[in-house]
């Protein structure tokens, strides 16, 4: 080809040339190409040419579909070439071989002859000389990215890359190179009209970068696809030959035998016919795939938990009445109330047998029992599967804060697992366990779900037939399941939730109840649980009296059963040590163990004071003595409330300020009130205190305050006050009242609307104990809550001050 290249400065170049319209095709300056002309008019165009100097204009068409071209069809800028070489083809078109010599405008374009013929204006190449070491550098670029290009695979003749190589000038070798790429015609034509070489070198480049990523990302392409099949290829010839070791070494039987094994265990499962035929299609894909693969491992741990879960066992129900009385019995002191209710789902149960009836069938609500720690809900629940003869499985729900802990994960996670409801299940290899969804109240919601929301289903006897969980994606029938929930409060479970419950109050214990539960039942366990025996160590009744007030400050027996079990430990020490053979538990031996009194009554404490009153309060860990103080102090008639109280108990105590100050005179108070300051206070300032049952106590304590006249320490008191002096009721009574004994109080004040809900629920050696005083409204309360004597009267007081 480098042969055939005419020289660019040919001697005077015709002015008038015929054309020859090009589709689809640009020849450059220096470039030899083949052409092939059929229309008429580019045919008498080609013979002329050939008749005199064999030069010809070639110009391309803008539209290549247009048959007889105008002026305005053609691009501006054409080649001049020269004919090389033209040969006639059997179908009347004619083949010619042409090399471009330089280029030109054209000025004039007109049919003459049948054929077109332009006036051109010719264009000289300029010629270069390098300016700068950036032009140098340009033409290096454009030899390296040559190269790069032939060696990505583009097809470029040798001997024209050994030609591109030993050029220097920008415009040669930008021309060379634009017929050895691909480019659009409109990329080809924009190429030929930039006269500049250096400019037209840099469109080069450009798009020689461009080509040249393409060809990189083709490599990339061919070579990962050829990894990839050369991969499956050896993994292929890997996995015949293992096959055909492992049938030399039976292991192929195995694999045949594993599938045959658990084809068995489906079938004895008694799965549903929906169920079972999803777990067949699940083995049957176990089957076909690799046993050492990852998603063989998945699977086979899916289908295990599918033939593990209890589909059609269950535990017989063991409905003798007076059986399941004498365990609940045996295990619990007293809560009547829950044993009654534990008795009569059993007597449903066993009438419905004994008429021939699904028992199962029975759609009960969940029972919750609600009471502060230590006063047995989980031990109960525990007690009540043995009355029934069913199998017992706990479910911590505190601190849980995601929904697939319920509903488990879905099988595409990493290390999915069931939910806790369907692992209970398994565990208790039963249909019909009994669940104890412990700490009920103790779940929270954040950005992975709320798991009490999930509980619903769970729960609901029109639902739990079909509970799904996510990761067996199959309905189970939890409705033979018995689930009791425990919590500590209520008010912190989801109002949906709470309506599905059967709320049964198991409130606290009193002295009396502390004492035999610690004779009965704590006592014989620690005894027991230390190698000890009735010969060694035996407990007085005052002993454990001593430990239940001066040792312990709770509603249950949690702590009291520590103590206990302290006292054991010492005992078997001094055994072991060989001190005495035998010891008797009295008061001096209990401070001599456990060391000195934690807890005084505060009603040991003091006389009666002016300003302080004994309220009660509700807690999530029973009830609560709390002391309300009020003092007047000189000022502008501000009340100064201060102890962390909430807005219900602020509004109470304005209140209660605002019935004293309406009848003052009825109480000797000055109704001037503009001169001094009322400040309340309730002590333990870092708890947050709050609720509407503290109304009555503050009005005392200001009433106190106001008149000098002092409280009786022990009388305690709890109510709702309103504007006109009427005592509404509250709630919590019977734990307040509890809590009051454990005081030692002696009188306790309570709505008259509460009288009811107390005379049931209260314990009758606490009735006993205790002096119960019902009232409707608060003058009753300050009549028995205040001395008659007064010490100063706040009229006085402001006075003097």
């Amino acid at each position: 080809m480098a042969e055939g290249i005419m020289p660019m400065s040919e001697p005077k170049l015709p002015e008038r040339l015929p054309v020859l319209p090009l589709r689809d095709v640009v020849v450059f300056p220096m470039m030899i190409a083949p052409l092939f002309v059929g229309r008429p008019f580019s045919l008498r165009a080609v013979e002329e040419s050939l008749k005199e100097h064999k030069l010809i204009f070639l110009a391309t068409q803008r539209d290549k579909d247009i048959e007889e071209p105008k002026r305005e069809d053609l691009y501006d800028i054409g080649t001049v070439a020269v004919i090389l070489k033209a040969m006639k083809m059997t179908d009347g078109r004619v083949k010619i071989l042409v090399q471009g010599l330089g280029r030109a405008k054209v000025k004039k374009l007109k049919l003459v002859d049948d054929h077109f013929e332009a006036e051109i204006e010719h264009i000289e190449e300029p010629e270069f000389v390098a300016e700068n070491l950036e032009e140098e550098a340009l033409i290096k670029l454009v030899k390296d990215q040559i190269e790069r290009i032939v060696a990505l695979g583009k097809q470029i003749p040798p001997d024209m890359v050994a030609i591109l190589r030993s050029i220097e000038d920008p415009g040669r070798l930008a021309d060379l190179i634009a017929g050895q790429i691909e480019l659009t015609t409109e990329e080809a034509a924009d190429l030929l009209a930039t006269v500049d070489p250096v400019e037209r070198l840099k469109k080069v480049s450009k798009k020689l970068e461009h080509e040249m990523r393409v060809l990189e990302i083709q490599e990339l392409i061919r070579t990962k696809a050829r990894e990839s099949m050369e991969k499956e290829q050896r993994e292929y010839f890997l996995r015949q030959q293992l096959r055909a070791i492992r049938r030399e070494l039976g292991e192929e039987e195995e694999k045949s035998k594993e599938i045959e094994e658990y084809k068995e265990k489906i079938k004895k499962a008694k799965m549903p016919e929906e169920v079972e035929e999803a777990v067949l299609k699940e083995l049957s894909r176990l089957e076909k795939m690799h046993p050492e693969s990852a998603e063989a491992a998945v699977l086979r741990t899916y289908i295990e938990w599918m033939i593990e879960l209890p589909w059609s066992k269950r535990s017989r129900d063991k409905l003798d009445i007076e059986r399941a009385k004498k365990i609940l019995d045996e295990d619990h002191y007293d809560l009547e109330k829950v044993k009654n209710r534990i008795l009569e789902f059993l007597a449903v149960k066993a009438l419905m047998k004994k008429r021939k009836k699904k028992s199962h069938s029975i759609k009960q609500p969940t029972i919750c029992f609600v009471g502060p720690p230590g006063v047995g809900k989980t031990s109960l629940a525990r007690s009540i599967a043995r009355a029934m003869g069913r199998k017992f499985v706990r479910i911590s729900l505190g601190g849980v804060r995601d929904e697939a802990e319920i509903r488990g994960h879905r099988r595409t996670y990493v290390g999915a697992m069931p939910g806790k409801i369907i692992q209970a299940l398994r565990k208790a290899g039963t249909k019909n366990p009994v669940i104890l969804l412990d700490e009920i109240d103790k779940m929270s919601s954040d950005f992975r779900g709320d798991p009490a929301a999930a509980l619903l289903e769970v729960l609901d006897p029109e639902q739990n037939k079909e509970f799904v969980d996510n990761y067996i994606n199959q309905p189970f029938d939890l409705s033979e399941v018995l689930f009791i929930a425990t919590a500590n409060t209520p008010y912190t479970i989801p109002e949906p939730l709470y309506d599905r419950l059967e709320v049964i109050n198991i409130p606290g214990y009193t002295e009396d109840e502390k004492l035999n539960i610690a004779k009965k039942y704590i006592i014989p366990k620690q005894v027991k649980n230390h190698a000890l025996t009735t010969k060694d160590i035996q407990f007085r009744d005052d002993a454990v009296i001593h430990i239940i007030r001066h040792y312990t400050k709770e509603a249950g027996v949690r702590n009291l059963d520590r103590k206990i079990a302290a006292v054991c430990r010492k005992v078997a020490l001094w055994i072991s040590e060989g001190k005495e053979k035998k010891y008797v538990i009295t008061k001096k031996r209990v401070e001599e163990i456990l060391g000195a009194p934690k807890f005084i009554p505060e009603m040991e404490l003091g006389e009666d004071e002016v300003g302080v009153v004994t309220g009660l309060a509700w807690t999530a860990a029973g009830g609560d003595v709390l002391f309300v103080e009020a003092i007047v102090t000189p000022g502008t008639g501000k009340l100064i409330l201060t102890g962390r109280l909430g807005d219900v108990m602020k509004e109470s105590a304005q209140a209660a300020l605002g019935f004293i100050r309406a009848h003052a005179e009825n109480y000797g108070i000055d109704k001037d009130f503009s001169k001094i300051d009322i400040h309340v206070h309730v002590p333990a300032g870092a708890i947050p205190k709050d609720g509407p049952s503290a109304g009555i106590t503050i009005a005392t304590a200001m009433l106190s305050a106001l008149t000098g006249r002092k409280v009786k320490k022990n009388v305690a008191m709890t109510g709702e006050i309103t504007l006109g002096g009427k005592v509404l009721p509250v709630g919590g009574l019977k734990e307040k009242i509890l809590a009051a004994l454990r005081y030692g109080v002696k009188t306790v004040i309570i709505p008259a609307k509460n009288k009811a809900e107390v005379m049931e629920e209260l314990p009758e050696d606490a009735k006993k104990q205790l002096k119960l005083l019902f009232v409707d409204r608060v003058e009753k309360v300050f009549d028995t809550a205040l001395h008659k004597s007064k010490t100063k009267k706040r009229k006085e007081t402001a006075t003097a001050k």
